[in-house]
């Protein structure tokens, strides 16, 4: 992306009428978004990612069968890279880019896959590696064997974790030769069924959102020896919830001072502030729609994918308070992630 405007673009799910990814301008000062285009070329593209020149973007399919699709983006609509290659594991929810590969995280067979990039950043259609993760959980019938959510890069470069629902862990792993290898499992409280996962911007510290209680655990994090150590575990609601919550997206700000998380059985997004080696509830504020399933941060906004009210909602941060303020939405039906370059 050449031409000095910023885009966002946000996944869907068609299964549910979604218009696959679309691409949106975003307004700096306001944090608007104005719809550019769709393009529907696979199937439940519900998570996304762009490579660091912005020239890649890069989508899961989360089917059954799983697979990842690479597009070029040039101009206002992405454009299909090369067929879309199978994870060979089931419903894929999360990616990242990490030393020449594209991992996946595949929540239906509870395991991670390293796909390989070429040179000119397409996807590799052999050698594919998968780590199975293994285990399970005492939440009945959510944690009966493993369900791997999310898998990212640690801020140092040097680790790869990859945070399990259905086992209750946090897996950190080096990539050898194209392989994920374990390094280390972090047991988190049981029956809490860790989402998702964000650093702060020291480096130091982790915090899991929980989808099966509706908390953040916060971790210190040593980069050093790959090691997650959890420390205290935080309310993201002000009362026990009268049914399951479902907290989904975790955030942190830039300046490390505050964290936010959607929930989507509350229709809500928290504010959390950073206090040591904690955190402390402040507020909670209306998610703009239905069904937050996502959330992003970037230079004082913050995006939501509402998945079932069919929108993309938009919010102001207060610098000061870390209070979101709704400033508007787009129409995206079954939206289920945003991403910005």
């Amino acid at each position: 992306m050449t031409d000095g405007r910023r885009r966002a673009f946000i996944g869907s799910f068609t299964a549910a009428g979604g218009p696959g990814i679309v691409t949106a301008e975003v307004d700096t000062g306001t944090g608007a978004l104005t719809v550019l285009s769709s393009v529907n070329a696979v199937p439940d593209p519900s998570c996304l990612t762009l490579s660091q020149d912005g020239e890649m973007l890069y989508a899961v399919s989360e089917t059954a069968e799983g697979a990842v699709a690479a597009y070029r983006v040039d101009g206002d609509k992405p454009e299909p890279a090369g067929r879309p290659v199978p994870v060979d594991g089931s419903g894929p929810t999360h990616l990242s880019l990490y030393a020449g590969h594209v991992l996946t995280a595949n929540y239906g067979s509870g395991s991670v896959t390293a796909v390989p990039l070429r040179p000119d950043g397409t996807l590799a259609r052999s050698a594919s590696r998968v780590l199975r993760h293994s285990g399970a959980g005492p939440h009945t019938p959510r944690q009966q064997g493993p369900h791997a959510h999310q898998v990212q890069p640690d801020p140092s470069g040097r680790w790869v974790v990859s945070v399990d629902l259905g086992t209750d862990s946090v897996r950190v792993c080096t990539l050898t030769d194209g392989a994920l290898v374990l390094h280390r499992e972090t047991a988190l409280r049981p029956g809490s069924g860790p989402r998702h996962l964000a650093f702060h911007p020291d480096g130091s510290h982790a915090y899991v959102v929980n989808e099966l209680s509706p908390s953040v655990t916060v971790c210190r994090w040593d980069a050093a020896e790959g090691a997650l150590t959890p420390l205290s575990e935080t309310p993201v609601l002000p009362g026990a919830p009268a049914r399951d919550a479902y907290p989904s997206g975790i955030a942190v700000s830039r300046d490390g001072r505050f964290v936010w998380t959607a929930t989507r059985g509350e229709d809500v997004l928290s504010v959390l502030t950073v206090e040591g080696e904690g955190l402390r509830l402040v507020a909670t504020v209306p998610c703009g729609g239905h069904w937050p399933r996502a959330l992003t941060a970037d230079d004082g906004f913050l995006y939501v994918a509402n998945e079932r009210s069919g929108d993309v909602t938009w919010f102001a941060v207060d610098p000061l308070t870390g209070l979101p303020r709704r400033g508007g939405s787009i129409r995206v039906t079954a939206a289920s992630y945003v991403t910005l370059g």
